[in-house]
């Protein structure tokens, strides 16, 4: 019987990178496709005839003149054209068998492509033109708006909510990237120089699993760090390198632990004002093993709750979002 070989090949992936069982296959019999693509002129250059077909199931059947053919799928997978030839094949036993097979197949990450190459479409002439006039200084509250949300979905425990939400900061991460591409000369950057960034400084601060380092435990590896970060950083102060625009309570208590963990032992203001008192109260916190952050946020929301259980019904809360800044998600 006639086999019938569906080729699907990832668009993600550069064309002509196959298996090589597919090699094999497209190397052997007559290749066909609907249309040209990047992977049909990819093969033509290694040797391998394409001819280009209406995706017509009873075309191809008529071009059947060996014991094999190979259709190229295109980008899309070539569905309803598989579809209608299935159909057939099926109405006409014996007529000729139908195999799938996948020459290459999306890795890990993929999709982070295909969310560049959107954001380029937005961010490019003809785009969107909100994205396309914003800044790194315009889009700032965004950034720490999508993490507090993201933060909040960790707090809730809801992991579908959580995704969403890694998505919309995502998606502040790209378009700062993009928005980089077209900085002045000399200072422009893009989404590689910050993945690759990542990707360095992930295996530099992990050589123990990087570099067959032995660690004795956790701790050890903290330490380690630590060390590399401060090689990397050249800082002149234990306290460089503290995002100094978060809340205030989380913010005493990275100083206090940098303070710590330096082993410099700073007296606390011992005055009566509130900034005084309130940085005592951290400090007691993180004595006691405590998050003073955590702790004041979930007695807000505790009253939060007490505030919505008073008000009256079907009161609708107002918008804290400004009418102006639309949120780019």
């Amino acid at each position: 019987m006639v086999r019938i070989v569906l080729l699907v090949t990832s668009p993600r992936l550069p064309a002509g990178l196959l298996t090589a069982a597919a090699w094999d296959l497209v190397r052997a019999y007559p290749v066909f496709a609907g249309a040209e693509s990047e992977q049909a002129v990819a093969l033509r250059a290694a040797g391998v005839p394409v001819t280009v077909l209406d995706p017509d199931p009873a075309r191809l059947l008529d071009a059947i003149e060996t014991e094999a053919v190979v259709w190229l799928a295109g980008p899309a997978g070539d569905q309803d054209f598989a579809r209608h030839l299935g159909l057939r094949l099926t109405r006409t036993p014996g007529l000729a068998e139908l195999e799938l097979m996948y020459g290459s197949w999306d890795p890990p990450g993929a999709r982070l492509l295909d969310a560049v190459a959107v954001m380029d479409r937005l961010v490019s002439p003809g785009g969107d033109p909100w994205k396309r006039q914003q800044s790194h200084q315009s889009l700032a509250p965004y950034l720490l708006e999508e993490s507090y949300e993201a933060y909040d979905a960790i707090e809730a425990d809801n992991s579908d909510e959580l995704r969403e939400e890694l998505g919309d900061v995502l998606l502040q991460i790209v378009l700062h990237a993009r928005l980089a591409e077209e900085r002045p000369d000399g200072t422009a950057w893009s989404i590689d120089d910050v993945a690759g960034g990542l990707v360095d400084k992930m295996i530099r601060r992990n050589p123990h699993v990087f570099a067959g380092e032995r660690v004795a435990d956790i701790e050890e590896i903290t330490q380690n760090w630590e060390r590399i970060k401060k090689a990397e950083k050249s800082r002149g102060s234990v306290l460089d390198g503290i995002a100094l625009s978060q809340p205030a309570l989380a913010l005493a208590a990275k100083i206090l632990q940098r303070a710590e963990r330096a082993g410099l032992d700073v007296p606390l203001p011992a005055g009566p004002g509130l900034g005084a008192r309130l940085l005592r109260i951290v400090a007691e916190a993180r004595a006691a093993g405590e998050d003073a952050e955590a702790a004041l946020r979930r007695a807000t929301l505790e009253l939060a709750d007490a505030v919505r259980a008073a008000e009256p019904e079907n009161v609708a809360p107002p918008s804290n979002r400004p009418a102006h800044h639309p949120k780019p998600d």
